[in-house]
């Protein structure tokens, strides 16, 4: 099944666009929380956003341009702002459709199935770990915080990797050693510090210098 976002803060129109839209087999979530959508967006991991454009807190531009930092997931906008300007900016910024206001609940489906159906025939969607507002894409190995994007190197990523999906654990010294192993490249303990502060000084320059510590003679840890 389908997952479907509504990012609309007319709550008929997000009503009327779950109800229609769950008729047809999809499951789907309206966002509540207008300062903090992106956190409903890596939460439900949708497969495809139907986005307005006026929005309380940010317009809709600005969290199209955030989603597409993590996910090429297939993004329609919904909006009554149809001058062309608007329309071309939509395009722009990364959307694939653009549906007019007032509009018919059937063509809006239509349209559903339709990128649907060309987005995942053969491609699937949003593959990142969140936390704390940090977006690590297991895609690109690029961790994305505050809208600043750092590429990682395939060890930083491999150790980021690690921390942030046993985020509130310790995770032993080993364990990572472990986990690089999977390269060809040969990765002793003192190689281990040497790319953790490597990593800890390239986070710090998108302000996340404390994000990993130190835990002595046991290992590393992202704290909850």
């Amino acid at each position: 099944m389908y997952k479907i976002l509504v990012v609309e803060d007319d709550m008929t129109i997000a009503g009327a666009l779950e109800r229609h839209l769950s008729k047809w087999d999809y499951e789907v979530r309206s966002v509540e929380d207008f300062k903090n959508v992106m956190n409903e967006f890596v939460e439900y991991d949708p497969q495809l956003v139907l986005l307005d454009i006026a929005l309380p807190f940010f317009n809709g531009f600005h969290w199209c341009n955030e989603i597409r930092k993590v996910s090429k997931v297939p993004i329609i906008f919904i909006s009554s702002a149809n001058d062309n300007m608007n329309i071309v900016m939509a395009m722009n910024m990364g959307g694939d459709e653009f549906i007019e206001k007032p509009f018919d609940l059937n063509v809006v489906t239509a349209k559903v199935q339709a990128l649907l159906r060309r987005t995942y025939s053969f491609q699937g969607a949003l593959n990142v770990i969140e936390h704390k507002g940090v977006l690590l894409n297991l895609n690109d190995a690029a961790v994305t915080y505050r809208e600043k994007k750092l590429e990682l190197t395939k060890n930083e990523f491999k150790i980021l990797q690690s921390l942030m999906e046993h985020a509130g654990q310790i995770v032993s010294r080993d364990d990572i050693i472990e986990r690089l192993w999977e390269s060809d490249e040969f990765i002793d303990d003192n190689t281990l510090t040497v790319n953790v502060a490597r990593l800890r000084k390239r986070l710090e320059t998108i302000g996340l210098g404390d994000m990993i510590t130190t835990k002595k003679g046991i290992g590393y840890m992202v704290e909850v």
